[in-house]
């Protein structure tokens, strides 16, 4: 058991002082006692709060990051209508590259720096599974086995996502060239998935899920095949899919099904607290409604979102109906959940021209709400005990810097609040994941050999 004190520490039901968190050998918090005495315990040196869960990404495009912003030409030799669907286009080039050693080197490194910031769990959304070609690797799940290794080198919780990606468009349209490294039929992905069960079955730091690319990607009996399939292995396990992340999906997906696109799903999929839509950027108010109250986690990234030029969700409709929120870093383009919460609100502000959007009279410190509010989303959408300090839990933990000059003489919520709203260096100290320390004094052991790889690996590419 291993015993840990804090002076101040961010419990369930709120601050506390004087905290014993008592870890079990299997990394699980075993007991939490407030105003105890620190005899016997390793003292933490500062406010100790959750890990925060990072609910959706795609570690290779860590390595893309920046690779995207020149604009392409348009008439006449002028900068073109840079979109998305242009970006996509760039991303398609760039994985054409990659082997397997590579996409473990950028995740490796990625991983590490998300610990680095205070994310403690990912949800990696994995659709690179094939050669360049498209034909599959002699293990069908070696690069998801890829994964599985940075995030244990790392240290970092995982919830592994294999995406279903079958078609290039809405109806069963055929893929283009770019997409052949991602495809499966609906047969291949539940002979992947069963594969993977044994990796994950039984280890306290991963559990498997599945994705669905987007309903541009599957067929309905393609999305509905690939859940079963996975009920048959974990009718608990997470589902996540992209969804209303631009404009031209929801024209496309009115055209074919006359309905948008969380419309389709909310009658059409059995949306619940299972599921995970990520971005739902475009919704109309009974869609936002909707889907707030199935209980299904709205996934939201919002540095990808405005670097790709999404738009923004309907975050305050949203919040207003009950809904559950978690955030991602998606592209990486940041790895900094501080950043994606503090545009979480900034997006609100800019657009309805007022300040604290997302305040209520029952928490009016806005980046403390956000915090908590992304903390029970992160967990349910990775669907594993985490997200808060108390017995039962993982023991994922991140120990801030009280001495920062953006946290000195904040106490409470208001410490949050600073937390996300001031200054741009991180300040996280010290982090724990199920029980085992992967950063201390803002260094992890494995960042110069990671590193090295990563350079290595990455090159030119």
């Amino acid at each position: 058991m291993t015993i840990l004190f804090a002076d101040r520490a961010l419990l369930p039901e709120g601050w506390a002082r004087d905290v014993l968190f008592e870890v079990s050998a299997a990394g699980d918090l075993a007991a939490v006692t407030v105003g105890a005495s620190a005899d016997g315990a390793e003292r933490l040196a500062g406010p100790a709060i959750p890990g925060m869960p990072n609910l959706h990404g795609h570690a290779f495009q860590r390595a893309m990051a920046g690779l995207a912003e020149r604009a392409g030409p348009g008439d006449h030799g002028s900068p073109g209508d840079d979109s998305f669907w242009t970006w996509r286009e760039v991303m398609y080039d760039f994985v054409a590259r990659l082997d397997p050693a590579a996409i473990e080197a950028i995740a490796t490194q990625l991983y590490i720096e998300m610990l680095k910031s205070g994310y403690t769990a990912v949800a990696e959304f994995h659709y690179l599974h094939h050669r360049p070609d498209g034909r599959p690797y002699d293990d069908p799940a070696e690069t998801s086995r890829r994964i599985l290794a940075a995030a244990e080198s790392a240290g970092i919780g995982l919830t592994h996502l294999p995406v279903l990606y079958a078609h290039g468009g809405f109806g069963g349209q055929p893929p283009g060239e770019g997409q052949r490294r991602f495809l499966h039929d609906l047969d291949g992905f539940a002979r992947l998935i069963e594969r993977l069960s044994g990796d994950c079955a039984g280890h306290p730091g991963r559990r498997l899920g599945i994705a669905l690319h987007s309903l541009r990607a599957v067929t309905p009996e393609q999305l509905l095949g690939a859940v079963a399939a996975l009920d048959g292995l974990d009718a608990t396990a997470p589902i996540h899919i992209h969804v209303a992340e631009q404009i031209k999906e929801v024209e496309d997906c009115l055209a074919w099904s006359g309905a948008r696109p969380v419309e389709w799903l909310l009658a059409n999929a059995g949306l619940g607290p299972r599921w995970c839509a990520v971005h739902a950027t475009h919704m109309t108010a009974a869609e936002t409604r909707g889907l707030a109250t199935s209980g299904a986690v709205a996934g939201l990234c919002p540095t990808t979102e405005a670097n790709l030029g999404d738009g923004l969700f309907p975050l305050a409709a949203f919040l207003g109906h009950g809904g559950v929120l978690g955030i991602g870093s998606d592209s990486h383009i940041s790895v900094s959940p501080i950043e994606e919460l503090r545009w979480l609100e900034y997006g609100q502000r800019l657009a309805t021209r007022r300040r604290n959007v997302v305040a209520t009279c029952a928490a009016p410190n806005v980046g403390a709400a956000l915090y908590r509010a992304a903390l029970t989303g992160g967990a349910r959408a990775c669907g594993r005990p985490i997200g808060a300090l108390a017995p039962g839990r993982r023991a994922d933990l991140v120990v801030l810097d009280g001495g920062h000059p953006a946290l000195i003489g904040r106490d409470g919520d208001v410490l949050l609040d600073s937390l996300v709203f001031a200054g741009n260096v991180s300040p996280v100290r010290d982090v724990m994941v199920g029980g085992r320390w992967v950063v201390r004094e803002g260094r992890h052991p494995g960042e110069a050999r990671a590193l090295a790889v990563y350079r290595d690996a990455i090159g030119e590419r």
